[in-house]
């Protein structure tokens, strides 16, 4: 087959070079963990100017990952059918809007509304990326899914420094006016230069209903047990995107200066992570590649387990997160690239169920860490090393089950 991902100069029917669509996919799907990553260093601030508890606004996370998950669940099909660039623009658009709306605020109850609508709109620019990437790269699918990740995670690892920059430059607002010119300027490139062929041949589009798109999805061999492995995997993630900032100061009681730049630490090895996995998935396929960073990744998480019950200092927490962060990273983008494989027509709806399950299950990180709340990391290192040892009796039930479970990639 002829790969497009061996020239990165190769120019397509309609379209721009690999080297400028791959970037600006990239940036469109950027937008989710960068509106959920630049404002964590400014939740005390939020918290003191409207007047309310930080725990209050720390919801706010679990609102936009809920409002991201019901966006994706109803754009997903229409992508499908009616085509993606479309809803790049709409969702572009609205986002811009409602980022505008939200630097300028005054209220809690309107903050948590408009980062739900802003979270909900979005999510029509970013359901359609895995699609786009699978037009591009074929059969080598994880692979453009790890470059694009690899790219992507340069979001939240500058995300929190830049609030971080921001705060000391200004105030909250600025967050949210920049967040707004980040959508336009992606708005207008989008429109002069994202000209895929799907975008012309309405012939490869699903003719199916809404609720026949997602039937289509779900009753897919090969389909559950992998879609599973890819919501726990996000699951694990949220709990350590939700925990970080009161873990690292409030249990270590480290500066925000010092949480931006672990942080970034852990985002790093995520990116390192997809270098490793663009390099030998096409070596050693998709199925491997999930259950090797899945065993590696139990290791990790019990030793993030064992280090915080032991109540040690957090270089301990951070050695162990970094093993952790980085299977994740491996354990994700394989779990999507073998869901995807199996469908042709109805990617914007196989996106969406992913998005939908990852980011609502996401969005139970919140209440759960709430529920078990003990003052301490435990938490979050416990429930995180749950996640990880589901997947992987999910991947065991694969190996039990190979006919449920799909070829290997």
């Amino acid at each position: 087959m002829n790969n497009p991902s061996v020239n990165s100069n190769q120019k397509y029917p309609f379209g721009a070079s690999l080297a400028l669509l791959i970037p600006m996919l990239s940036a469109i799907i950027a937008i989710t963990p960068l509106a959920i990553d630049m404002y964590l260093p400014a939740m005390a601030t939020l918290a003191v100017s409207f007047d309310t508890d930080i725990t209050l606004v720390q919801q706010s996370l679990s609102l936009y990952l809920a409002g991201y998950a019901i966006g994706m669940l109803c754009f997903g099909p229409l992508a499908d059918r009616f085509g993606r660039k479309k809803l790049v623009i709409i969702g572009l658009f609205g986002f811009m809007l409602s980022s505008l709306g939200l630097a300028f605020v005054s209220s809690i109850e309107s903050f948590l509304a408009l980062r739900f609508v802003q979270a909900f709109i979005g999510a029509a620019a970013t359901v359609v990326v895995p699609g786009y990437i699978k037009e591009l790269y074929g059969e080598n699918t994880a692979k453009g899914m790890s470059y694009v990740s690899l790219i992507m995670m340069l979001a939240p690892l500058i995300a929190p420094s830049i609030g971080s920059l921001i705060l000391e430059l200004g105030d909250w607002h600025l967050i949210f006016f920049i967040l707004a010119f980040y959508a336009l300027t992606l708005l207008l490139l989008v429109s002069l230069k994202l000209k895929m062929p799907s975008d012309k041949d309405k012939s490869n589009r699903s003719t199916q209903s809404f609720f026949g798109a997602y039937a289509t999805v779900l009753t897919k061999k090969g389909v559950k047990l992998n879609l599973a492995s890819g919501v726990l995997t996000s699951f694990a993630f949220f709990c350590y995107l939700t925990a970080s900032p009161f873990v690292y100061m409030e249990v270590f009681q480290l500066d925000k200066s010092l949480f931006a730049i672990l942080f970034s630490t852990n985002v790093g090895a995520l990116m390192v992570a997809n270098v490793i996995n663009s390099r030998i998935v096409g070596r050693y396929g998709s199925k491997r590649m999930l259950k090797m960073a899945t065993f590696f990744g139990s290791i990790a998480g019990i030793g993030l387990l064992t280090v915080n019950l032991l109540n040690l200092n957090y270089q301990f927490t951070v050695a162990m997160l970094l093993p952790l962060m980085a299977c994740l990273g491996v354990m994700s983008v394989n779990a999507d690239a073998i869901v995807l494989m199996k469908f042709q027509k109805e990617t914007g709806t196989a996106t969406a169920v992913i998005g939908t399950l990852r980011f609502g299950f996401g969005a139970l990180a919140g209440p759960l860490l709430a529920l078990f709340y003990t003052g301490t990391a435990v938490p979050f290192s416990a429930l995180m090393l749950t996640a990880v040892i589901l997947v992987g009796l999910c991947q065991f039930f694969c190996r039990h089950q190979p006919a449920n479970c799909g070829e290997e990639n």
